[in-house]
């Protein structure tokens, strides 16, 4: 939609346009919270934070992703790393994206190493090519831990 700035990953990007959703619309932050709610068998982003609901209208997605994470901690679910893919032909993401790990990590109590974030663009064709539209993509490795360990953020 047009009017910036664009967030991503918890960091507001200059831009021309934004996202539209329910919420903030962080594509990135929610690809993160759906992608460990699945490792840890738990559903997804849309279960635990549905769009119907009046609570979640314009709500931080920073927030969602420390819920759940809290869920994962009070399974003894630890975060071994974050894969990331965001496929946008515009903005450019180069420069925000130790910004974005940075943020990632600081909300999920990790080291910033443990989060990739990669950028693609869509080389003109389709949506994404034609910046219609931005996609985001989340793979999440994580493990039981023996030691509980109550997420200090929350």
């Amino acid at each position: 939609m047009a009017g910036g700035p664009l967030l991503l990953g918890g960091v507001k990007i200059a831009h021309d346009q934004h996202l539209f959703g329910h919420s903030d619309a962080d594509a990135l932050l929610h690809a993160i919270t759906d992608a460990l709610l699945g490792a840890a068998g738990l559903g997804d982003i849309g279960e635990w934070f549905p769009d119907t609901a009046d609570e979640n209208r314009g709500r931080d997605s920073t927030e969602m992703l420390a819920l759940a994470h809290a869920q994962l901690r009070t399974r003894n679910f630890e975060i071994a790393n974050l894969d990331c893919v965001i496929f946008a032909q515009q903005p450019k993401l180069s420069k925000y994206k130790p910004a974005m790990t940075q943020r990632i990590a600081e909300i999920l109590e990790i080291q910033p190493d443990q989060v990739g974030i990669k950028a693609k663009t869509g080389e003109h064709v389709g949506p994404i090519g034609r910046g219609e539209a931005i996609s985001t993509q989340c793979v999440a490795l994580i493990f039981k831990s023996p030691v509980f360990k109550p997420p200090s953020n929350l």
